[in-house]
């Protein structure tokens, strides 16, 4: 079973490559209504060209004693110290919204906890988790404490123990949603009543250049719905200070994506668009990589 890219429903898609068999698998939140009901899991699909894809794959099924059973969004898969670590969101009623990381032996699974329960702190809401490796090698979890409960949504940077098992330290902030000039407040009936305006940080990315310049990717709301932008980290280093780009790099409909690379060495960016279920697609952009930022381009070719 071999679906072409258009024929599969999937959400905040993350591309890992594998050199070593020339593959890419694709994560996403796979669930047909990630909103509510029931969770099946997380699937993952294979392709060689980044066109037609083998899947789908279960990455993901949870025991039935798995503390959540409902939304489960955003895995990202990262290679680390020889084993492979899905990142993902899940909640549960009475719980808060937070980030939990998995792990397997090989990058399609099948992943089981390796945290107990999730990273981000407890009584907060979080999404959206991924992994940073700092220039000294040391492992942060960077992830967004949500509008839900902070009226602005705030990207956060916690650090990780060297078994990504736990987090060390406290949380801290690198910048708020706002803070970006095409950002917009969120207009739905169910924030209109609230004190301050609120503004959305989903899908934090952090891409290090060949210059050695750090940029992060994130997504929130502008003026023609979800999109994506970019921040540059004046410093280089994870801690910042955050600057915000102007106009965002994905302005229409979609957003929560990340930058790869094809084995010829270009890079790419992925999102999913449109931004509403069961629509959303993943999709492929190029991109042109520029002394402190990345670019759009036209093509996509020789992947």
């Amino acid at each position: 079973m071999s679906p072409l890219l258009n024929e599969i429903q999937i959400r905040d898609p993350f591309v890992l490559s594998l050199p070593e068999t020339r593959e890419y698998l694709l994560f996403g939140s796979t669930d047909k209504n990630i909103w509510s009901g029931p969770a099946t899991g997380f699937d993952c699909y294979r392709s060689s060209d980044l066109l037609a894809w083998d899947g789908p794959l279960e990455a993901f099924r949870p025991a039935p004693d798995f503390w959540s059973q409902e939304q489960y969004w955003a895995p990202e898969v990262h290679e680390h110290h020889g084993r492979y670590f899905m990142f993902a969101t899940f909640t549960a009623p009475g719980r808060f919204r937070g980030t939990q990381i998995l792990s397997a032996d090989q990058a399609e699974g099948p992943y089981a906890p390796w945290s107990d329960g999730p990273v981000t702190p407890k009584n907060w809401q979080c999404l959206d988790g991924t992994l940073h490796i700092d220039a000294e090698g040391a492992p942060w979890l960077v992830f967004c404490h949500e509008w839900k409960q902070v009226h602005d949504g705030a990207m956060m940077a916690q650090r990780l123990s060297p078994d990504l098992r736990s987090t060390e330290g406290v949380p801290v902030f690198l910048f708020n949603a706002s803070e970006a000039p095409w950002a917009r407040a969120l207009d739905v009936p169910s924030v209109q009543d609230r004190e301050f305006p609120v503004y959305v940080t989903d899908g934090p990315f952090l891409f290090r250049l060949s210059s050695g310049k750090l940029v992060m990717l994130w997504s929130s709301f502008g003026d023609n719905g979800y999109a994506m932008g970019i921040a540059r980290s004046q410093s280089g280093m994870l801690l910042g200070p955050w600057i915000q780009e102007s106009e965002p790099l994905w302005s229409t409909d979609g957003g929560h994506g990340m930058i790869g690379r094809t084995f010829d060495g270009k890079l790419f960016l992925t999102l999913h668009q449109p931004n509403n279920s069961p629509n959303e697609r993943a999709a492929f952009h190029p991109l042109r990589e520029l002394e402190d930022t990345v670019v759009l381009e036209r093509t996509l070719e020789g992947s």
